[in-house]
């Protein structure tokens, strides 16, 4: 059914703050957001809109549906696929729907909206329809009566049947078998398909006592009838428009992400899913297996204002295109109300522990935030510009010594929106007064340093000691390397200092927190080590009442 077109589709969505989404037949739209901002709600917004575009909502302002068949055309669709009893109208019946002829002429008519054919051609799958949907439904004459559930399709088709127990076996690592001659009902069985041996059929009793010493899949865990309940209706129902409300629910990360990446890979051509989800996992899984289809919307909620920003599938792939967005945390922003990006992991987690020791001794709300870091300076460009496309609120923290160089410095300011031109020159004034400074050795104290440990150097292998002495000796002959050391505290006094402030109150303003102390360690220098090992210490103090951290607490409470 790859070339099929659909008969219908919602080809714009217009939201509450006049944003218009234009969407083909066979996009998958993901809704991503922090919590209680909108995703669930416009999901089920869309599905009531198709049935009536006169129904009252709060976010979806209206939903444009497209007729991409003749009448004629449709109505045969529903006739050849539905079972009719002959009355005074003629009555469809058929999976998910039931309905008279006048009705669907009328349907027919209508521009706007779907109205009875919603059923025909839509669907919302909330969290119990998931689970449910691996319940055994009854057992049907399936000449005379309409399929009811997605199993009777499985029970028909062996080929199905194979495919979707392929896709449960990559979840599982199990089979999932149909059991044919239960009686009134069609159970699912998970485990390893039983062997038909010589003279047997799937219906001959020895195979039937071997396939029911297996597990009942409606009796299992719900992460395993959910993740089947997705992909019921998702790839074997009919209906094409499909709205699924968190379909991660119950899963562990790893199912989580390989569902995203069925739905991405393997969701049948002609179908428009629309998605809310809060997993990273999930949302990984779909961008890891194609951008196509893809369209990510976020939801940033402002009291009863719900403003949408959205990235259509060749600026994902873009962005996935960089190497630490994939095999970052950075994902997770999108469901936070606003991003902390530093410049490493030990950063993140000191000022993250800082930030619960202030919420959870004093009366601050503990805020929608997250700590995240790019690997470096000049890697916050690309993430600022990742995460503000999806109007995500970003800050970034840097240590001192970014002050250095115009690059990254600037990429950073103008990724943030900041104005370039209008403090370049108050900058250029601090750093080469820096540069002015006379560095804490002679040219010939450093030559004589440096010549010391070459000569401890015996080795056939250069010691790494030595050469991390060496590296030492050289950074100390640098003015930048005594002002990360520093801070502030080494800008001269006079002009310098003032023209610090000034392009500090337009960093600041635009999210940019630089460490006046010069970098983490130097918060608390009563502890040694650097990095990982220094944070490490640091992590085992009292946060909160430590006289040492005073100023990383002021530091956190202004970025907060």
């Amino acid at each position: 059914m790859d070339s099929f077109t659909p008969y219908f589709f919602i080809d714009n969505i217009q939201f509450n703050d006049s944003t218009n989404i234009d969407l083909n037949y066979n996009d998958i739209i993901v809704f991503v957001g922090a919590n209680n901002s909108g995703k669930s709600a416009s999901l089920k917004e869309m599905y009531s809109k198709l049935e009536n575009i006169k129904n009252p909502t709060k976010i979806i302002k209206e939903v444009r549906v497209k007729k991409n068949r003749p009448d004629d055309e449709i109505k045969k669709y529903i006739t050849e696929n539905s079972i009719i009893e002959k009355s005074s109208f003629n009555n469809y019946k058929g999976y998910g729907y039931s309905f008279n002829e006048h009705s669907l002429d009328f349907a027919l008519r209508s521009s706007d909206e779907l109205n009875f054919l919603r059923s025909v051609f839509a669907n919302f799958i909330g969290t119990e329809d998931r689970l449910v949907a691996s319940n055994p439904p009854d057992n049907i004459d399936f000449i005379k009566n309409p399929y009811t559930h997605p199993i009777h399709f499985l029970y028909r088709d062996d080929t199905i049947e194979a495919e979707f127990s392929d896709y449960f076996k990559s979840a599982f690592n199990k089979e999932l078998i149909v059991h044919r001659v239960a009686g009134n009902i069609i159970p699912l069985y998970i485990g390893e398909k039983p062997i038909l041996n010589q003279g047997e059929d799937r219906v001959s009793t020895s195979y039937i006592e071997k396939l029911e010493k297996l597990d009942l899949l409606h009796e299992q865990g719900d992460g395993m009838r959910s993740f089947v309940g997705v992909l019921l209706h998702s790839f074997i129902a009919t209906q094409n428009i499909l709205f699924i409300d968190e379909p991660e629910a119950f899963l562990h990360p790893p199912q989580a992400k390989l569902l995203g990446k069925m739905l991405s890979n393997n969701l049948p051509s002609h179908k428009q899913l629309f998605l809310s989800t809060h997993s990273e996992d999930f949302l990984q899984g779909l961008l890891d297996s194609g951008h196509e289809r893809l369209k990510i919307i976020r939801i940033n909620r402002v009291q009863n204002i719900n403003y949408i920003n959205h990235l259509e599938n060749s600026n994902i792939k873009e962005i996935w295109s960089d190497s630490i967005l994939r095999h970052s945390n950075i994902l997770s922003g999108l469901f936070h109300k606003k991003v902390v990006i530093c410049e490493s992991d030990s950063d993140c987690r000191f000022y993250s522990a800082i930030l619960s020791s202030i919420t959870d001794n004093e009366s601050i709300p503990s805020p929608d935030l997250l700590f995240i870091h790019c690997g470096g300076k000049h890697r916050i460009p690309v993430v600022v510009k990742s995460l503000q496309q999806l109007n995500v609120p970003t800050v970034v923290i840097s240590d001192f010594d970014v002050l250095n160089n115009e690059t990254p410095l600037k990429d950073i300011f103008l990724s943030l929106g900041g104005n370039w031109e209008a403090i370049k020159n108050d900058w250029k004034i601090v750093k080469d007064k820096i540069d002015e400074k006379r560095p804490e050795l002679l040219t010939e104290d450093v030559k004589k340093e440096i010549i010391s440990q070459l000569d401890l150097a015996t080795d056939r292998i250069f010691p790494k000691e030595i050469s991390n002495n060496i590296q030492s000796i050289l950074k100390k002959a640098s003015p930048w390397s005594e002002a990360k050391n520093n801070g502030i505290s080494y800008i001269p006094n006079g002009d310098p200092t003032t023209f610090y402030n000034k392009i500090k109150e337009k960093f600041e303003e635009k999210g940019l927190f630089i460490v006046e102390v010069g970098e983490l360690e130097n918060f608390d220098k009563s502890i040694g080590n650097h990095g990982p090992k220094w944070v490490n210490e640091v992590l085992k103090k009292d946060l909160y009442n430590d006289s040492n951290l005073q100023k990383a607490r002021d530091f956190v409470k202004k970025i907060i």
